[in-house]
């Protein structure tokens, strides 16, 4: 007998799969033609969009934050409250406040 390991992914798998949810946020009906097609045209290259708050206002955040331990701390929280697996985008359970004041030391 050998001992299981529980089904927890490795962070790595976690991040690749949060940026692959983020970059098909903008997909329409499902259609995968030229990567620049499904692409929300306010997020540039290398940012994802978060919705945080209350009132989920929309931030562009760059994809170096998914290193930060504070930012994963954030993520586990979001994945924990919404899962990942849903239309809605990356939701931060974070008052704005905090998020913004995060955010500002991580750059």
């Amino acid at each position: 007998m050998g001992i299981r390991k529980p089904n927890k992914l490795p962070q790595t798998a976690v991040i690749k799969q949060i940026l692959k949810r983020c970059s098909s946020l903008g997909k329409k009906n499902g259609c995968e033609d030229a990567e620049t097609d499904h692409l929300p045209l306010d997020v540039p290259k290398g940012h994802f969009a978060v919705y945080v708050g209350e009132k989920r206002s929309r931030h562009i955040v760059p994809i170096s934050f998914l290193t930060h331990p504070e930012f994963q701390c954030l993520l586990r929280r979001a994945e924990e409250e919404f899962g990942f697996d849903h239309d809605m985008g990356l939701v931060i359970p974070c008052e704005e406040v905090v998020f913004r004041s995060l955010t500002s030391m991580l750059r």
